[in-house]
């Protein structure tokens, strides 16, 4: 079965359909980032105190206090469920797109490894391993430029297929 560039051959009304799912799967994804940027956990120190407290920190605007074990199991099982199937679903419009299969295979098995590596990080960094907070921080933005990658394809070929055919 060939399903490369079947995304610009389906009808009009499909592809807006599909376009109007991944512009609100993108205001939900991109308000998440506004809030992690709210809570200054954008830095690897800003995500090592959001986790682990700053009750030291005389001269903190806010006080943080470690999070519990119960709070940080909620945090990741909750955020790697939904951003397993976020992925999945903006994965299976991306195999549907017109594009080289390399770039296919990166924009859809990346962010699986970033959600593992973000929030297993989140937690060995809580549990004392406090390095983990770089690979936090990678991971988090790598996941967010695969994000927009795929958003971006899936959005493109839904709305611009004659383009698309022009170039071939």
């Amino acid at each position: 079965m060939n399903y490369n560039g079947v995304l610009p051959t389906l009808p009009k009304e499909l592809r807006l359909f599909i376009a109007v799912f991944v512009i609100v799967l993108s205001v939900g994804y991109f308000t998440g980032l506004l809030f992690i940027q709210e809570t200054e956990s954008t830095t690897p120190a800003g995500i090592e105190e959001n986790y682990l407290g700053n009750e030291d920190d005389e001269e903190a605007e806010v006080m943080k206090f470690k999070k519990g074990e119960r709070e940080m199991l909620t945090v990741i099982h909750t955020h790697v469920l939904s951003m397993s199937f976020i992925f999945f679903l903006l994965g299976g419009l991306v195999w549907i797109t017109k594009a080289p299969k390399k770039l296919k295979l990166f924009l859809t098995l990346e962010p699986f490894l970033s959600i593992i590596l973000t929030f297993g990080g989140i937690y060995l960094m809580w549990s004392g391993i406090s390095w983990f907070r770089y690979v936090v921080v990678f991971s988090g933005i790598l996941m967010t430029i695969t994000y927009m990658g795929s958003a971006g394809l899936v959005l493109w070929q839904c709305i611009f297929p004659k383009r698309l055919q022009k170039v071939q």
